[in-house]
């Protein structure tokens, strides 16, 4: 859509989705109802205004910062400058003494997601209603394939991602291999704006892929100019460590823990590093949870190869002790694939991510209610896996890492946007406050405090695995599509207002890959011109 035309529309559409999704006539005026998402009225009016000005604030970007103006109209940034004059028609926010910085995009969500026997309990709205209060105003979620099927699979999440209040994008899974599915794939990539693909090497008998169909997956990655993702785990062998730990009498949320020790993580990164290399093609892996994995990829980039390693929150600040809880839903509440590991492993990631070792942080944000954690109260293979994050993940890597001293203010903003956003081909459309930019920003107050409780999260889960966390670094003000939608710990959204972001193949990651190939070639020194004898 041009932006003219976007422009003029924007509004208009923003009134129905008002006029649809608002409260009975009891309402009042400029009110949203409590959709029973758990966050009750959403006081005050949407921001109609379509000029920002944010004054005085420190500009964060991910290799500079300054104290400057940043003028937002129509959803885009406009200018970023000092001492910028505006009209009054103008609506302006002060941030002296804060931080101006992009909104956060977080890489890897699962919102209204099918799974073991339930489904996720943050659908498309309840889900980003809670990024945008944490700051994160983009996130990428996984499509999971219909009877292996990509057409139908991003069908039923286009459906579902229609009461979205925020920008997304999505992956795609890819859980079978034939010649209907290496089509499809060139499909989303060349007309639906998806550019990667994410192999489970884990879930045996449900989403769990061979090696075959891994390098199959990899060689049409690399021609389309894909990201190959992988959640690296050793199904067979975590499927093995399951069996003996029900032979032991182990069947509560430890038995999960100890059903698929770090080993089994890095031997599947190492094999899944091994023939991304094999094929030549960039590797992308998702929640690397321990030492073993992340050291694979440590050894993988010193050698040169394109591989990806994403922490995820609570693999970066938690650790497996909770899931020894004597209660059963406490300890439930941890259990997510690969698990959170021992301690030790947390300050390892720590120091890898503060390193560079490891590129970016997402939340895997996979939120089930106690209700259905308790699905597996007799047999930890039933729990559902999947925690939390989706809000959290900027207050408490800020609180860990920079209150720390481990990573700079600059160094925040590539691991929570801008490199999601190179990595993603969108950049600098988001990940950047710069002229041009989508107007997705965030003020943090430094010196403001938070505390994480799921009796005030955004989430419709009733509960949180960060519960009691208090730190410093709040976000003040979350501004997606040049909207005020958080300020004053208020949430003002519209479901319906978000928008799809396409993401075109062949990032940076990909440079260089055909010269690579061509030098593999020429070293072969193949094939060796014989001459027949005869006897």
């Amino acid at each position: 859509m041009g932006s003219g035309l976007h422009q003029l529309l924007f509004p208009l559409l923003s009134l129905l989705l008002l006029l649809l999704f608002a409260c009975p006539s009891t309402s009042e005026p400029g009110q949203f109802c409590n959709s029973g998402f758990g966050y009750g009225d959403f006081a005050g009016e949407v921001s109609s205004s379509s000029k920002l000005l944010i004054k005085g604030g420190t500009v964060v970007n991910a290799h500079h910062m300054e104290i400057a103006d940043v003028y937002v109209e129509d959803g885009i940034i406009v200018a970023v400058s000092p001492n910028i004059k505006v009209g009054d028609d103008v609506t302006v926010l002060d941030a002296s003494g804060k931080f101006v910085m992009p909104g956060g995009i977080d890489p890897h969500t699962h919102l209204a997601m099918e799974f073991m026997g339930t489904e996720t309990i943050d659908d498309f709205f309840s889900g980003q209603a809670a990024a945008l209060a944490g700051g994160t105003t983009m996130h990428i979620d996984f499509v999971i394939p219909v009877n292996g099927s990509l057409t139908a699979g991003l069908e039923a999440y286009e459906k579902k991602s229609g009461k979205s209040c925020m920008d997304y994008g999505f992956h795609m899974a890819i859980t079978k291999w034939d010649e209907i599915v290496s089509q499809e794939m060139e499909i989303m990539v060349k007309e639906k704006g998806i550019n990667s693909f994410k192999f489970f090497l884990a879930y045996k008998g449900s989403l769990m892929i061979s090696d075959e169909l891994l390098l199959q997956g990899f060689k049409k990655c690399k021609s389309l100019g894909a990201l190959a993702m992988v959640h690296a785990e050793n199904g067979d062998a975590v499927y093995e460590g399951q069996k003996r730990m029900k032979e032991l009498g182990i069947t509560g949320p430890e038995g999960h823990s100890l059903s698929r020790p770090p080993v089994l993580e890095g031997e599947a990164t190492a094999r899944a590093i091994r023939l991304a290399s094999f094929v030549n093609t960039p590797l992308y892996v998702v929640h690397v949870m321990s030492i073993d994995a992340m050291e694979e990829i440590s050894k993988a980039r010193k050698s040169g190869l394109k591989v990806i390693g994403e922490p995820v929150v609570s693999g970066l600040v938690l650790n497996e002790s909770w899931l020894w809880d004597p209660d059963f839903i406490t300890a439930a509440k941890y259990v997510m694939s690969p698990p959170i590991r021992a301690a030790g492993h947390d300050r390892a990631l720590q120091a890898a991510l503060s390193m560079g070792i490891l590129q970016l942080v997402g939340t895997d944000h996979c939120a089930f209610n106690s209700t259905q954690k308790a699905l597996g109260i007799d047999d930890f293979q039933k729990i559902p896996n999947g925690v939390n994050g989706i809000e959290e993940r900027m207050h408490v890597l800020w609180d860990t890492m920079v209150e720390s001293g481990q990573i700079s203010v600059t160094d925040y903003v590539r691991l929570t946007s801008a490199e999601c956003a190179r990595i993603f081909n969108i950049y600098p459309r988001k990940g950047a406050v710069r002229a041009g930019s989508d107007a997705d920003i965030i003020i943090l107050n430094p010196n403001s405090s938070f505390e994480i409780s799921a009796k005030s999260h955004h989430s419709k889960s009733d509960t949180n695995v960060y519960e009691g966390w208090r730190g410093k670094g709040k976000v003040e003000v979350t501004i997606s599509g040049g909207r005020v939608v958080w300020q004053n710990d208020e949430l003002k959204v519209v479901p319906g207002s978000g928008k799809y972001i396409e993401m075109p193949p062949f990032s940076y990651l990909f440079n260089g890959i055909e010269k690579a190939d061509a030098k593999y070639l020429s070293s072969l020194k193949a094939p060796v011109k014989r001459l027949r004898t005869t006897t």
